[in-house]
Parts: structure tokens; sequence; C-alpha cells
């Protein structure tokens, strides 16, 4: 049986030509700065993004953790969005790495507001905790693929920088905002002290995420990096999959969205599913089981016995991802299974 597996673009495997990429890389020792195909992807990233330097990360998790470990100091406080990764998946790192305390905030479809952080802001007058850096998402992975409305950011940015806080973007599917909006990655990036964006997602290399900002935040990084265990060395072979990602995939990551956008319309409403159709917006599609007579644990076990793969998303939900390895074919035969298991 076919497996039409949704669970996540993180599922990917290299295509034939991202492997002869790889194949063929010249490689060299990073710790040294002396790998070619670091080199030259770090610069195409730093280019992409609007900013003096980039590096190149194991993961997202650990591009996070190094952005707030350079951006804070031990005791300061980080503000970000209740649903967030940072939050939600990254085992409680800040707590552990960097010795900050988050505050999490509640965001309409995973999105904060500058007039929701100015709010919250703790000063410098406050004898308590001092607020010295704001993460953002975007997409944001928990509310379902949104992006994060630009303007926004501009007016988060400025309010920030007239407070003295550090801004930081997780663009870990900063690439599907990009192309759900025709707006360019710098644009985005230019709002924030520092950004990262990952390359083993709907861009389908294997590993590796970039980190990005002035010389100063990378020269701290590397060695942030270096306190995580992520100096690498003939790590050529994994940039050369991440250089063929971003000159072969990124514009196919519509094809991605188009694909959700159908998936979400098919499925809305089949059996008691809902899904907020106006937070279908990239790749991802979060479904509510709220009044299905089938439970999560139900309906993705019926699912799985039909040949589709989705994952569980909280009490009530479960979430499905279109990515480059699941073709539209692969779509309609999911909506078919769908139906099937949904209306027993």
């Amino acid at each position: 049986m076919d497996i039409i597996d949704l669970r996540s673009d993180t599922v990917t495997k290299p295509s034939r030509g991202m492997r002869k990429a790889i194949s063929k890389a010249a490689v060299g020792d990073d710790g040294f700065g002396e790998d070619p195909t670091v080199n030259r992807l770090q610069e195409m990233a730093a280019e992409l993004l609007g900013k003096e330097e980039a590096l190149f990360t194991a993961s997202g998790t650990m591009s996070n953790q190094i952005a707030i470990k350079v951006l804070t100091n031990p005791g300061d406080e980080v503000i970000l969005e209740v649903d967030s990764h940072t939050f939600n998946y990254e085992s409680g790192a800040p707590a552990v790495i960097s010795r900050v305390q988050l505050r999490p905030l509640k965001g309409k479809r995973g999105m904060l507001t500058a007039e929701q952080i100015a709010q919250t802001i703790r000063g410098p007058e406050t004898p308590y905790l001092e607020t010295k850096l704001v993460c953002l998402e975007n997409t944001h992975n928990r509310a379902g693929g949104t992006v994060f409305p630009l303007e926004e950011m501009k007016k988060i940015g400025d309010l920030c920088r007239a407070k003295g806080i550090r801004v930081y973007l997780d663009g870990a599917r900063l690439f599907n905002a990009s192309v759900a909006t025709g707006i360019s990655l710098a644009e985005y990036a230019r709002n924030c002290d520092a950004v990262s964006v990952c390359l083993s997602k709907g861009l389908g290399a294997p590993v590796g995420s970039l980190l990005a900002g002035d010389k100063e935040f990378i020269r701290r990084a590397k060695k942030a990096r270096k306190l995580l265990g992520g100096g690498m060395r003939q790590v050529g072979i994994l940039a050369a999959a991440g250089i063929y990602a971003l000159e072969n995939n990124l514009g196919r990551l519509a094809e991605d969205h188009r694909r959700a956008r159908y998936l979400a319309e098919e499925i809305n409403g089949l059996g008691g599913i809902e899904i907020d159709m106006d937070a279908v917006q990239t790749n991802i599609v979060v479904m509510s089981l709220a009044n299905c007579k089938l439970t999560v644990p139900q309906a993705i076990e019926g699912l799985k016995k039909e040949g589709v793969l989705v994952v569980p998303f909280g009490h009530q939900r479960i979430r499905a991802v279109t990515h480059l390895d699941v073709s539209l074919k692969d779509i309609r035969k999911a909506v078919e299974i769908f139906r099937r298991v949904f209306a027993r």
C-alpha cells in the first residue's frame, strides 16, 4: 500500500538532483571557515535575508536557542506567542541554556500586535524582570501556517527599537510566507535584529537551518553554536543540499499551498470536521474534531489503515501538511480516504 505522508514537511527526502549535488560538493573544515560550499550557502542566505552575514546550523531549534542566548542576558524576559514553537517544542531550552524567563501572550491566529506587546513590556524602571527580547514566528505552525502581517511586524519593530528591545524572527517557514504573499524575505527580516530560516521543511533538504544578522551577532552566534555542540567540519555535503533547495525548490512552494487549500476545501465539514479556512494560508491544514464522532486517536488510526498519515495537534485537533513529496494525485486520493474514514 502506498503511504501518503501528511505528518509534516520535515518528512521530505532528498531528490535525485539534490543527491547528485551532495555527491559533488566541495568540502573543507568549517571549523576553520574553510568549507567553500558552506561559505557559499551562508552568503546566499545573507543576501536573500538582507543581513550582513548568516550562519549554517543543524536545526531550527538550534538557531532559535543561539539567537535567544546572543540577544539576552540571564534573568531577562522574552515575550513570545503562547503557541509558538520555542515555547512548546524546544524542551524548555531558553530557561536551561540562556536562563531567561518566557512571557507567553495569546495572539490571534498566532500573531501578536504592537499594542499587545506595548502593554506587556517591563522596562528598566521595574524592580523585577526587564523585557529584552520579542520573538515572532512566521509562518505560525500551531495556528495553521498563518502568515504574520508585514505592517504589524513593522509596528512591532518600531516599538522595540524605541524601547531598546531586540526582535528575533523564527522564520522556519518564512519561505512559505514569502511565496504566499510575494513579499521578499529581506522585507520581512528588515524588521528584526536576527532571523532564521529552515532548509529541511518545504525546501526538502535533509538537514539544516540558517541564522542571519549583523556581523557582531554572527560572531557571537558562532561561539554559542560551538557551546551547543554545533561546530561542524566537512559539512559542505549538507550545505550543497541547501544550495540546491534554494535554487530549485523555492518557487514550487506555491504548489504545496494550492494542494493544502484543495484538501481543506474538500474535507471541511466532512463528518463534523471543522477547519478555519481563513487560516489555511500556506501548506498546513489544522482540523478540529470537536464535533466528530471519531476521537483524535480513532481518526489517526483509521486514516493510517487506509494509507494517510497525519498527526495529533492537541486534544481535539489533527494536522496535515503538504510538501514536495506529495502530488496533487496523492491529495485527491487522500480526500477520498478522508471521506471513507469519516463517513463510518
